[in-house]
């Protein structure tokens, strides 16, 4: 197979635009720390996966409101106690979806620099 040979004046372009591609620090540092995507060619079940919590926490919302509502009719301490605590669980929930959520707006952020 014949080899593509470059004239003088290609060659010499060729080696201005790697260097000036040498000089962009931001360049080499996003190329270094380059990973590829794992949601890209995952299996459809792979973004499923990913909204698992917030499912999570709509189930466990949907459960708080029939807890109290079931709570509020029979006024049964094993419902108010169960409201209570499915309460707590989804507003943990909920406060580490926000956490999850600002971290990965926050990421990006930090390689831009």
């Amino acid at each position: 197979m014949d080899e593509a040979r470059l004239s003088a004046h290609e060659r010499r372009v060729l080696a201005e635009i790697e260097e000036e591609l040498d000089r962009d620090a931001s360049l080499a540092r996003r190329l270094r720390t380059m990973r590829p995507d794992p949601h890209r060619f995952g299996p459809p079940i792979a973004g499923a996966r990913r909204h698992l919590p917030s499912l999570g926490v709509a189930a466990l919302g949907a459960t708080t409101l029939a807890l109290l509502v079931l709570a509020v009719v029979t006024e049964a301490p094993v419902l108010i106690w169960a409201f209570g605590i499915v309460w707590v669980l989804t507003l943990v929930g909920m406060l580490l979806l926000v956490v999850r959520r600002l971290r990965r707006r926050a990421a990006p952020s930090r390689t831009d620099e």
